[in-house]
Parts: C-alpha cells; sequence; structure tokens
C-alpha cells in the first residue's frame, strides 16, 4: 500500500454526498478515480466539469479525477476507496467487482443499512469482501453534501479499530473547511448514523402535522435518549461519549435541518401522505425507511425499550397513521 501523504482514492458513487467528497478530495489535490455509471453525468464531468443531476453547481476540478463506469478499473491502483452510494445500491455497485481490494482502506460513507441482510456496511465488507477491521473505516458525523460542496466548515468523525487506519483517512480528507477527528468506536458511530435517519423521520412527521419548535425540542431529546440506550446495549463500548458530534451532532443536524432528505420524508409522512407516494416524491433516497426494519428486528431481539423507532416503524410498514402515532408518543415523552 502506497504510504506517502498524497494517496490515490476512489470513490463509487456519484450521488450528492458522493460528489461532496470527490469537491473534498480534489480540493486537497488527491487523484481520484470516480466510479460513476451514468454516462450523462460521466459525460458532464468530462465536458463541463460539473455533477448535472446532484450539487450541479458543484465544480470538479477535471485535473484531479478520471471517470469511470469500470469499477475494476476504478479501484485498482487506489489506496483509499470511498463507498459512498445508497445503501440499497451497494451490492449492484459491487456485483462486478473482481479486484481484490482486502489490502486496501475501504472507507464507509454510507449512513444506511444493507436492506434484508440487517448488516451494517463495515460488517458487510468484512464478512463478504474478506476486509479485515483495520482495514475499515467510517466518515460520519454532522454534515449535509450541500454544505460540504460548498465548502462550508463542517466537523466529521473518521472511525477505525487501527489508529493508523484513520489517520490516513483524515489525512487525505482533512482542510480548512473538513475537519475531521478520530475514534475507534466503529460500530458505534456507525449504528448512530444508521439510527438519526429514523429519528429524523419522526421529527419530519411532527413537523407535517405542524407541531411546534417546542414540542419538537422534547422529541428530539427523548430520541437522543433512546438512540442511546440502544446503541450502549447493542453496541457496547468503554469511554464512548454519546455528546459527541458524531452522535448528537449528527443526530441533531438530520432531525432539525430542512435538507435532510429523511426528515422530509417523514414531512410528507405527517401531511398525510401514504408512504408510497412519500417515497415516490422523494428525488434521492432516505435511508431511515431501510435503517426502521433493522433496528426494530434488533431492538426487539435484545428487548430494548425503543418507543420512538417503534411508532417510526409502524407508519412505515404497519400503515399507522402518523397523527395517531405522533398522539401515542406524546402520551410517554417527557
Amino acid at each position: 500500500m502506497n504510504t506517502t501523504k498524497t494517496p490515490r482514492c476512489a470513490v463509487l458513487g456519484y450521488g450528492s454526498w458522493a460528489t461532496a467528497i470527490v469537491k473534498t478530495l480534489t480540493v486537497n489535490h488527491h487523484h481520484v478515480d470516480w466510479l460513476v455509471l451514468n454516462d450523462d453525468i460521466r459525460e458532464s464531468l468530462q465536458m463541463r466539469s460539473l455533477n448535472p443531476k446532484y450539487l450541479p453547481w458543484c465544480y470538479i476540478n477535471q485535473e484531479y479525477i478520471t471517470a469511470s463506469n469500470d469499477i475494476n478499473a476504478v479501484v485498482r491502483d487506489a489506496d483509499i476507496v470511498f463507498l459512498a452510494m445508497p445503501s440499497a445500491f451497494l451490492k449492484k455497485f459491487l456485483e462486478p467487482l473482481t479486484e481484490d481490494i482486502s489490502s486496501k482502506i475501504v472507507v464507509s460513507a454510507v449512513k444506511g443499512i444493507i436492506p434484508g441482510d440487517y448488516l451494517t456496511i463495515v460488517e458487510h465488507m468484512n464478512r463478504y469482501y474478506d476486509i479485515p477491521m483495520e482495514n475499515l473505516a467510517v466518515v460520519t458525523g454532522p454534515s449535509h453534501a450541500e454544505e460540504v460542496g460548498q465548502c462550508q466548515l463542517s466537523y466529521l468523525t473518521v472511525a477505525s479499530e487501527e489508529v493508523a487506519t484513520a489517520e490516513r483517512v483524515r489525512d487525505a480528507l482533512a482542510n480548512d473547511f473538513f475537519r475531521c477527528s478520530i475514534s475507534n468506536d466503529v460500530l458505534g458511530v456507525e449504528a448512530a448514523a444508521i439510527m438519526k435517519n429514523i429519528y429524523a423521520l419522526a421529527v419530519g412527521m411532527a413537523v407535517g402535522l405542524r407541531y411546534g419548535d417546542n414540542f419538537l425540542a422534547v422529541l428530539i431529546a427523548g430520541c437522543a435518549a433512546e438512540m442511546k440506550r440502544f446503541i450502549d446495549e447493542a453496541v457496547p463500548f468503554e469511554g464512548r461519549d454519546i455528546n459527541a458530534a458524531a452522535y448528537m451532532g449528527d443526530l441533531l443536524v438530520t432531525c432539525y435541518s430542512p435538507l435532510s432528505r429523511n426528515r422530509r420524508l417523514g414531512t410528507l409522512l405527517g401531511k398525510g401522505c401514504s408512504v408510497k407516494s412519500a417515497l415516490n416524491e422523494m428525488t434521492m433516497i432516505a435511508e431511515g425507511y431501510y435503517a426502521a426494519e433493522c433496528v426494530r428486528r434488533s431492538s426487539m431481539r435484545r428487548n430494548i425499550d425503543m418507543p420512538i423507532a417503534d411508532k417510526v416503524w409502524e407508519v412505515l410498514y404497519e400503515g399507522a397513521s402518523a397523527r395517531d402515532s405522533m398522539q401515542a408518543l406524546i402520551q410517554v415523552l417527557r
């Protein structure tokens, strides 16, 4: 593996978050091999230095990118591989992969769960691609792609069981606007990144139902307590600070910001849309839809009290109304 300060990077995915990561890496003068399966987007990047569908105002310096639809060519010479596609599409993206990536650093920038398998991205890559845990990392924290793409100040966390791996990823990403800390609580920060999407759905429902800021504050406080209870039980870790940016910060920005796609999905449900019509109206994947089923299964298996996540699941999968579910939560929130 190349151990210089300027690693060659690969980014798999071409949505908003992938584009923002590529922007950050190229600002740092790292060469990026970029897997872009959409022909129109790839042509636009080559001709106009823009992704016309996702962050279309975000200029990408062509000098530092090679866009391709061949995953094996993209990862072949990479030292660090960033996974930045929606979790629902990860298997499809990786299906043609024949190159051995087990000796590379593989970074999950996916804040979701593998639908149907109920595995986190790190667990999936470790189990099915034989990537040792010391080569796996997660980048997470309060960050909207739109702001990162505009080079607005953001604070993120890189987590890996191996400190040297986290430091390599941090050094590739960090600059004046993309601040990075490191952690070895890999499963904890990954779980928080998954769960905050469920809670943004709950907050969105309350917004759609026209509850005010006073109630939203109580609801989000309840979400924070519930998230801590689940993470501490499901993935115990000594010394975890649930108030750190990777946990609490990510929860707050996802719940409060109108840029949050999960909050937007919840808002549509709160306004009376059916789950099917709300999902159809979304232009991007809302990871909380898949996360709700996984967390429901996990909490029931462990007998963890999760009233907020349970109500979100009932709306998404049992046909419960957002109004009735929120009325039920009012009785248990303090």
